[in-house]
């Protein structure tokens, strides 16, 4: 069964005239099937011919019984590329299809009602490529772009009404790439990782199709390029570089676009710090300290770790010292890093500076307490302060009371001794080593009193007691 053939496959979407059998020019004695191709419905075709309306809302398909040149018009696709049905003396064929890139394609010289044809000569663009004898086809394989042009071909043909040379009319061989697929983009370093500042190239590759390529790169929606070569080269990456980067190919008759390439700029970790960056004076053993380490740029994810005296303390942005003890002392840095790629072939690090922690040991009694047990013996001591003030305000009232209350009171009259009566006390009386009675303080207490005669006693009245 013969194949129907499109006669114009490139461009936009319009209405085709199909061909059978496919060849072009189709020539009046193969009996040509036209056939229009297009949107709506079949009965909605109408039919030119030579320029003029020739079948108004007829079939969509008939068979050409005059030569002519024949077009058709459906609604919505409009009117199609003209068809040339040939009764000339000397026809040049190609297949009607579309001709492409690396294809076997032969061309036929075919006289009128297939007359004898010999000493055929091949012509493109009016330069003579090759002259047969006897045969009448020419090959061209594999089909190369330079293959395009206007080609006719010449010939003796044979009649039983007459022998003569005869020229075709050229034919126009329009050579198409292969569509384009399997556009790719690979990058340089791979994986498209880089770092602030890093050189990146990206390649635009196709695995399939033909003919002159150009190029388009893109970012994200933009559709404005960014190059028109198969390679982009970014030679310093910025931070605000990072993002999907497609290449778009062409060979002027297809055109194809690769899976985006993601493209991650990794800033370098820097400025690593301490907080609290000094401490303000030296803890005292058994506190809590708490450091957190940052960085002012980096990308994420950002790793830490604490050193205490260069040596590995601890992982994390914080550093959590909890009842420190005076081993704490030293020197303490943090160092941070992120890095490119999932192996880590290159990796960042940013060193903070050293931060001094001294720790002094508590007195005695303040490391032997806990805190629970200082801050109560505190609220006791407190209770017996203020218990004391009560109590010495209380005797200093009392004191005071009884002072005023003797003022207010009569005196009373001292006792009154009997005549001669003498009251002395001695002080501080003791024995000797004899045993006898020994006064180690001559001091003594004594009042003076009236005498039987009411006179004062003079001093010495005393003493004659005494002895």
């Amino acid at each position: 069964m013969a194949r129907k053939v499109v006669l114009l496959l490139w461009g936009a979407q319009t209405t085709q005239l199909l061909v059978q059998p496919p060849w072009t020019p189709p020539v009046l004695w193969d009996r040509v099937t036209l056939t229009c191709q297009g949107s709506g419905t079949a009965g909605a075709t109408t039919w030119y011919k030579d320029g003029q309306r020739w079948r108004l809302q007829g079939p969509d398909r008939f068979v050409v019984t005059k030569s002519g040149t024949y077009q058709c018009d459906r609604p919505g696709t409009g009117l199609s590329p003209p068809v040339n049905v040939s009764n000339a003396w000397l026809v040049l064929q190609v297949p009607a299809r579309a001709l492409l890139e690396g294809d076997t394609v032969t061309l036929r010289c075919r006289g009128w009602q297939d007359n004898p044809v010999s000493w055929v000569s091949f012509y493109r663009d009016k330069k003579e490529l090759e002259v047969l004898p006897s045969g009448t086809e020419l090959s061209l394989s594999p089909l190369q772009l330079h293959h395009s042009g206007r080609y006719h071909c010449k010939g003796w043909v044979y009649s039983e009404l007459s022998q003569r040379w005869a020229h075709s009319a050229p034919v126009t061989v329009t050579v198409h790439g292969v569509p384009l697929s399997g556009v790719s983009v690979s990058a340089q370093p791979p994986g498209a990782q880089v770092a602030l500042g890093d050189r990146l190239v990206l390649s635009c590759a196709v695995a399939a199709g033909t003919g002159p390529l150009s190029f388009s790169w893109h970012r994200g929606d933009s559709w404005a390029p960014l190059g028109t070569s198969p390679h982009l080269e970014l030679r310093h990456v910025g931070d605000n570089d990072s993002g999907h980067y497609q290449c778009r190919a062409s060979n002027g008759d297809s055109v194809a676009e690769s899976v985006p390439m993601n493209v991650t700029v990794r800033v370098p970790v820097a400025n690593a710090t301490i907080s609290p960056g000094a401490l303000a004076q030296p803890v005292r053993a058994g506190d809590s300290v708490t450091l957190r380490c940052s960085v002012q740029v980096g990308s994420a994810p950002v790793t830490f770790t604490w050193l205490h005296n260069g040596r590995e303390v601890a992982r994390g942005p914080l550093l959590e010292l909890g009842d420190v003890h005076v081993g704490h002392s030293g020197t303490y840095q943090c160092v941070a890093t992120n890095q490119l790629g999932q192996d880590g072939h290159r990796v960042f690090r940013a060193l903070s500076p050293e931060l001094a922690l001294t720790v002094t040991p508590r007195a005695h009694w303040d490391t032997a307490l806990s805190p629970a047990v200082a801050a109560g013996v505190g609220g006791s001591l407190l209770f017996l302060v203020l218990l004391l003030g009560v109590i010495v305000g209380w005797h200093r009232w009392h004191r005071l009371a009884a002072r005023k209350h003797q003022e207010r009171a009569p005196p009373e009259p001292p006792p009154t001794p009997e005549e001669g009566e003498v009251l002395y006390s001695l002080v501080g009386s003791t024995r000797n080593a004899g045993g006898s009675p020994h006064a180690t303080s001559p001091q003594g207490t004594y009042a003076e009193l009236p005498g039987p005669h009411g006179r004062q006693q003079d001093p010495s009245d005393i003493y004659e007691n005494v002895l």
